[in-house]
């Protein structure tokens, strides 16, 4: 038997060279989309001197798709040789950033306002209905007058915040064509004025507003009616309402969606049509809810119990721990005279209250009840552009402290998300994929920055895929 040696594994040695290798598809993007929106011409008027703003306002852009830290590590990431060569940048002080911020936010009225222009000269929208939601972010530092205690959809309610409203064009256009910044306690009812000022003078005649129940007031709609604008939003259900409840199925209500079992009632009003819905998937979730609430309080009473009857303190959690607070604390549970059963009873007689499963739309418009309520469901669009800022073009939290350069990094946040959503609405391979995909595809793509013996410079591109070659053809980058 013969046997032929297989030859040993080779080592590859491995030779330093001064080649770089970076992330260049966002850069790329960012440079294309504000080529094509002529943003240069929305920003250059407010700097004439010094360092260009538009390359600073790129940069910051291009940051904010792709590492997102700080202003700090902007700083860093901008400042190197390669990147400012890509810019057409000198080397800069971090405080160029901060002025650059500043600079954005003392002029955000403006800014907005001519960046809305850009996008309507650009683009023939099929409507100008919009969708309109507001939230809050977390705010670091406290030298802000913006920054207050409220509520918190962070549930971060120890944090001071603030409030932004959004406004989009919706459904299928679903780019977001303003935002606005309030005080971290300032409720949606209040906030909604200044977000749809910022908008109103963009919407043709008859457009529909949508917006929830947080917002909704006589004096909002108003508003609405007075520009000859139409609404729908959500409101809160009154004691009105448990009359309705009460007759609902009395009434033969339409089945609107067998899958989630959900029927409807429609009220024609003089000025307003009400949609009264019932959904079973709701009504269960509700009620699931509610009695997972019931066995908690159910528990904490009889901790409360059997703390009164061994004479001891009560558990922290249920005692107000302020020195400046003195407190004599006289307590008796319904426990003493009820057994278990007759406790959870009470329990949900207090708290489960018939209205579960149940919720009302309102509308200037006589839609029919499915209209209504596909119309309101697809408002959902603005809940996710506010988690696209939020969680993945992440513009919370804050580290900024001037007022004016909180406005400016809210207006770089919004320019990174208004560029993801004209590229999902350019292209319809994108339209049903997040931002966070969108991002990953053009990081992907990188440039190797190759010299040559004779010091020249050559550039080579790598990790091409289907998106961001896509993304990235008009600007002629080759595969």
């Amino acid at each position: 038997m013969h046997y032929t040696a297989l030859p040993s594994h080779r080592t590859y040695e491995i030779i330093p060279n001064e080649n770089i290798c970076f992330p260049i598809g966002t850069i790329l993007a960012v440079n294309q989309l504000y080529d094509i929106l002529d943003l240069s011409t929305v920003f250059g008027k407010h700097k004439k001197s010094g360092i260009d703003i538009n390359n600073l306002v790129m940069a910051l852009v291009s940051y904010k798709l792709t590492d997102n830290f700080s202003i700090s590590k902007a700083h860093d990431w901008i400042n190197r040789s390669e990147v400012l060569d890509i810019f057409s940048l000198p080397v800069f002080c971090e405080r160029t950033l901060y002025r650059v911020l500043e600079t954005l936010g003392n002029n955000r009225e403006t800014i907005i306002s001519d960046i809305q222009d850009r996008i309507f000269a650009r683009y023939d929208f099929e409507h100008t209905n919009m969708n309109m939601d507001w939230t809050s972010i977390i705010l670091h530092g406290d030298k802000s007058p913006l920054g207050m205690y409220g509520y918190s959809r962070d549930h971060r309610p120890d944090k001071k915040q603030i409030t932004i409203g959004v406004a989009e064009l919706a459904d299928p256009i679903n780019v977001p064509i303003g935002i606005t910044v309030e005080k971290g306690n300032l409720q949606d009812q209040k906030h909604f004025k200044k977000t749809y000022y910022q908008v109103n003078n963009r919407m043709e005649q008859g457009s529909l507003v949508v917006f929830d129940k947080g917002a909704h007031s006589k004096g909002n709609i108003d508003l609405i009616r007075e520009d000859e604008m139409h609404y729908l939003t959500a409101r809160k259900l009154n004691k009105s309402d448990d009359k309705k409840i009460a007759v609902f199925w009395e009434c033969s209500p339409e089945l609107i969606d067998p899958e989630n079992g959900i029927y409807g009632l429609k009220t024609v009003k003089p000025s307003s049509v009400n949609y009264m819905y019932f959904s079973e998937k709701l009504q269960k979730e509700q009620r699931d809810s509610k009695i997972r609430k019931v066995m908690r309080l159910l528990e904490e009473a009889k901790v409360i119990q059997e703390s009164i009857n061994k004479n001891k303190k009560l558990p922290k959690k249920f005692r107000i721990n302020n020195i400046l607070v003195d407190v004599t604390y006289s307590l008796q549970t319904k426990l003493m005279e009820l057994d278990e059963q007759e406790a959870i009873k009470l329990l949900e007689e207090k708290i489960i209250t018939g209205r579960e499963g149940f919720f009302c739309l309102r509308s200037s418009q006589n839609l029919t009840l499915k209209e209504a309520l596909l119309t309101y469901r697809k408002k959902d669009s603005i809940e996710k552009i506010i988690n696209s800022l939020k969680n993945e073009i992440e513009i919370k939290p804050l580290r900024v402290w001037t007022e004016a350069s909180i406005y400016g990094a809210v207006i770089i946040g919004f320019i990174a998300q208004l560029f993801i959503s004209l590229m999902r609405y350019e292209f319809n391979e994108l339209r049903h994929k997040s931002t966070k995909f969108i991002k990953n595809s053009l990081l992907n793509l990188t440039v190797t920055v190759d010299f040559t013996a004779d010091r020249l410079k050559k550039y080579i591109y790598a990790n091409f895929d289907d998106m961001n070659t896509l993304i990235l053809r008009q600007k002629g980058v080759k595969s």
